[in-house]
């Protein structure tokens, strides 16, 4: 079995406001800053890389209307992209170039193992889509280094549990059968918490505990596969208030209520994925749930490494300066920097971690 690896290491140049970026990830990794800094923007990166190695690289594009827009300040002053990623023994490099016909086109495309110092294996040029993928084996039974590297950057998971509105793919009806793991947007929550009540009971009482200690008014959740045609059931997310007989559907939970339990189940999930991404989730949350939200984060990057864009002067509370990587935006451009918690040792006597973000001590504040 292929071990998917956490991101060590992670280069970026001219990735729509990044110019350049060279970060140390840890197991925990918070990001702080004003509304429109860039803390997005990495996310949006990592959106990138998921579709490109999974070959879908030029309908991204497309959907972020053209390459210019995705190059820093356009193709005419940044005329290609690249980046580095480096997760236990392998890295992954690549650099895409615009085209007149605004696509992005691979210059390079590169595996390697730098802790061994081994030369790094080109996988050629010229090609509008990643070629790692093709470069794995029918099987994982002897895998070479394309299958390691492929596995654990096609295991990154990106979570937006934004949409909550009335037509939320979360809310509506889903395949039974599409419960292995729990997608980007939870469109298959229900049937994820359905197996995980089959087949992982202990974690699935965990998930329905967590969520009681923010929803005093939460039971439980129903989980009863209905027909949807011949030999195929759809289940829908329905959930219990206590003291009360009749079931209730997911549009009677407030939009944060239902983040919570999404983030909740994401983070309790029994094979989580190397490393998870989490864009604000803080939204929606009552004041006394965001400190439960950073203790089950703090919890959950023992298992898996988090990488979390927040504003949120509570949720900073329950992090330490180590933990931050603040990130600012200077003449257009955005900065991404570490500080060492001994650097603040005086101001963290009087003050929180919060506090000193929101004072401006750390840089990125609120303007």
């Amino acid at each position: 079995m292929i071990e998917k690896r956490p991101i060590d290491k992670l280069k970026i140049e001219g990735f729509k406001s990044i110019k350049k970026l060279d970060l140390e990830l840890g197991q925990l990794n918070v990001l702080i800053g004003p509304n429109g800094a860039g803390k997005s923007n990495l996310i949006s990166y990592f959106e990138m890389l998921r579709r490109m190695v999974a070959e879908d690289l030029q309908v991204w594009t497309g959907q972020q209307d053209g390459a210019n827009r995705v190059l820093t300040y356009g193709a005419k002053r940044t005329p290609q992209l690249n980046s580095y990623l480096k997760f236990g023994d392998n890295s992954y490099q690549f650099s895409l170039a615009h085209t007149a016909a605004d696509r992005f086109v691979f210059t390079s495309e590169l595996l390697a193992m730098p802790n061994r110092d081994r030369q790094p294996y080109s996988l050629g040029r010229g090609h509008v889509e990643a070629k790692l993928k093709s470069q794995t084996g029918p099987s994982w039974a002897q895998p070479g280094q394309a299958d390691y590297c492929y596995k654990s950057i096609s295991n990154w998971r990106v979570y937006h549990f934004h949409d909550t509105g009335i037509t939320a793919l979360v809310k509506q009806t889903h395949p039974l059968h599409d419960h292995h793991f729990l997608r980007h947007d939870a469109r298959n929550l229900a049937p994820y918490l359905w197996m995980l009540s089959e087949k992982h009971p202990d974690i699935y009482r965990d998930i329905v505990n967590t969520v009681q200690l923010a929803l005093p008014f939460f039971h439980d959740f129903v989980l009863m596969p209905e027909e949807n045609g011949r030999a195929s059931y759809g289940l829908q997310l329905k959930w219990q208030q206590r003291f009360a007989e009749e079931p209730f559907l997911p549009n009677q939970l407030s939009d944060g209520s239902l983040r919570f339990i999404c983030i909740v189940t994401a983070l309790k999930q029994p094979t989580p994925p190397a490393t998870i991404i989490f864009d604000e989730p803080e939204l929606g949350l009552h004041p006394d749930a965001i400190g439960l939200l950073g203790a089950l984060l703090r919890m959950a990057s023992q298992r898996m490494q988090i990488i979390v864009a927040t504003q949120s002067v509570q949720l900073l509370d329950e992090f330490s300066i180590d933990d931050l990587i603040v990130v600012e935006l200077k003449n257009g451009l955005s900065i991404f920097i570490r500080f060492d918690e001994r650097q603040f040792k005086v101001w963290l006597e009087d003050y929180s971690v919060g506090e000193l973000w929101f004072k401006n001590v750390l840089g990125g504040g609120v303007p």
